[in-house]
């Protein structure tokens, strides 16, 4: 089985930006710079046939190259406890289009569709229930900005599940286009 997701690799001064803002929060596990992108779609356990089909399918994908930024910080929480710091992108329409469309190529190819709602950001940590507080870290990097930069292409991922977290290995680029 394949464990697959799609996603934007920011340039390396971005991800720099954002790994020297990363501390601060005891317990939080800090993502690393081979962690850092932005999920366009999560597409799970899926036998060989289906990976190759779903690799096909994601050429016939047509998006035109965008410009992107860092913008703020934010969390997701679950039953009010933080569980994920992440930093913000804009604009999101660029990223909520080629995520609809990737979308729909993973229920062509007989997948659920993702019905949760789709947020474009980089997570930077995952918090235990024994993390201290992120109160701090979302206040004091709230403006958080960047230069803008450019999304040329989507990446096919595979993640490895191990010890020290996962690993993730390219399958495959697909470049930005205009037919």
């Amino acid at each position: 089985m394949h464990r697959l997701f799609v996603a934007v690799r920011p340039p390396p001064d971005i991800r720099a930006r954002l790994l020297a803002i990363m501390s601060g929060v005891n317990g939080a596990r800090w993502q690393d710079d081979d962690q850092l992108h932005i999920t366009l779609r999560f597409i799970g356990e899926v036998d060989r046939h289906r990976a190759n089909e779903l690799a096909d399918a994601l050429r016939d994908i047509r998006f035109p190259p965008a410009e992107l930024a860092l913008s703020g910080v934010g969390s997701f929480n679950r039953k009010g406890q933080v569980h994920t710091l992440w930093a913000g992108i804009q604009p999101r329409e660029p990223l909520v289009k080629l995520h609809q469309k990737i979308d729909r190529i993973c229920v062509r190819a007989g997948l659920l569709p993702d019905d949760r709602a789709y947020l474009p950001h980089l997570t930077l940590a995952r918090m235990s229930r024994s993390a201290g507080s992120a109160e701090n870290f979302m206040a004091s990097h709230a403006a958080l900005s960047s230069v803008p930069f450019a999304m040329t292409e989507f990446d096919l991922y595979e993640s490895h599940l191990g010890q020290s977290g996962a690993a993730y290995h390219l399958i495959e680029r697909y470049p930005a286009n205009y037919r």
